[in-house]
């Protein structure tokens, strides 16, 4: 097999062939041999590609296949996905036919129930970027048949990624809703920088909340190409910065929790103790639990003593 179908030229082949069969480390002497007098550029050409190093040392042949098969694979994946905008169109086309209007490149849109239908409505689907603020309330989660579909789409290889602020780590109910999550695939950070909510559908496609502070405020719908990639930008620095899930140190009420969950046998003294309700108490043994990948209490409190937090 020629190596010219993994992206070297003909001479970048013959020079490469050449230094593996002689060593020769002389480009002159080389050039004289091949009959090349135009070798220089070549060799440079194959230092720049990893091929072949300053001393004229080539790679191995099982490493140079392998970095000229990553290379092609790389450069193919950037092809299909300049291809795949060619979908875009055909996308951008029928909701035009769908609407009967044109489609602006920014739309704004006031019904919540119409953002979850475009979001539903987007093909492929291969990666989801979330900064937001975690649900509060039971009405705010999603129902067992949405959780069911998230779960389907993370387990069909959907690369999803969530940042939340740091006002969640108090509240044991939106604590564990992200541990829940972020072992299901939907990887969280915290950071305790500020941020407006927003969510990038394969970096093509976002969603703006107009105002962060009003959940029931209107959303803008980005699909301008520049717009679109300055917010992936600033949602990849946020996330760069974030705080990774698994990496948190406990809060001084999970720390209290903990203690009272090994001294205690009830939870309602436990509460009472650390005057807290009973049904908080409750959600932060839960939480820990869920952290900890424990089934039982008591399978918590070793683990959190393995942890050193006890």
């Amino acid at each position: 097999m020629s190596l010219q179908g993994l992206g070297l030229t003909h001479d970048q082949e013959r020079v490469y062939r050449y230094l593996l069969r002689t060593r020769q480390t002389d480009p002159d002497t080389a050039g004289a041999d091949l009959s090349m007098p135009g070798l220089r550029p070549v060799v440079a050409e194959l230092q720049a590609l990893g091929v072949v190093d300053a001393r004229l040392v080539p790679l191995p042949p099982a490493a140079a296949v392998d970095l000229l098969v990553r290379r092609r694979v790389e450069r193919t994946s950037r092809e299909l996905a300049r291809l795949d905008e060619a979908f875009d169109v055909v996308r951008e086309l029928a909701e035009e036919a769908r609407r009967g209007h044109p489609v602006e490149l920014v739309e704004r849109i006031q019904d919540n129930a119409e953002v979850t239908r475009r979001i539903a409505a987007i093909p492929g689907r291969f990666e989801t970027m979330n900064a937001k603020r975690l649900p509060c309330g039971r009405s705010a989660y999603l129902d067992e048949a949405a959780r069911r579909r998230f779960r389907r789409k993370l387990a069909d290889g959907l690369v999803s990624r969530t940042i939340f602020g740091t006002a969640a780590l108090d509240q044991p109910e939106q604590m564990a809703y992200a541990r829940y999550w972020h072992g299901q695939g939907d990887l969280h950070r915290v950071t305790a920088e500020p941020f407006g909510q927003l969510f990038v559908v394969d970096r093509r496609v976002a969603f703006v909340r107009l105002d962060p502070e009003r959940p029931e405020s209107d959303t803008l719908q980005i699909c301008q190409p520049g717009i679109v990639a300055a917010l992936v930008d600033l949602f990849e620095r946020l996330w760069a910065r974030a705080t990774d899930l698994d990496r948190l140190d406990l809060s001084a009420t999970e720390a209290a929790v903990l203690r009272t969950l090994s001294e205690h046998g009830k939870d309602e003294t436990a509460a009472r103790e650390l005057n807290i309700s009973l049904r908080k108490y409750r959600a932060h043994v839960a939480d820990l639990m869920a952290r900890l990948g424990a089934v039982t209490r008591f399978q918590a409190a070793l683990r959190a003593k393995e942890r050193g937090w006890l």
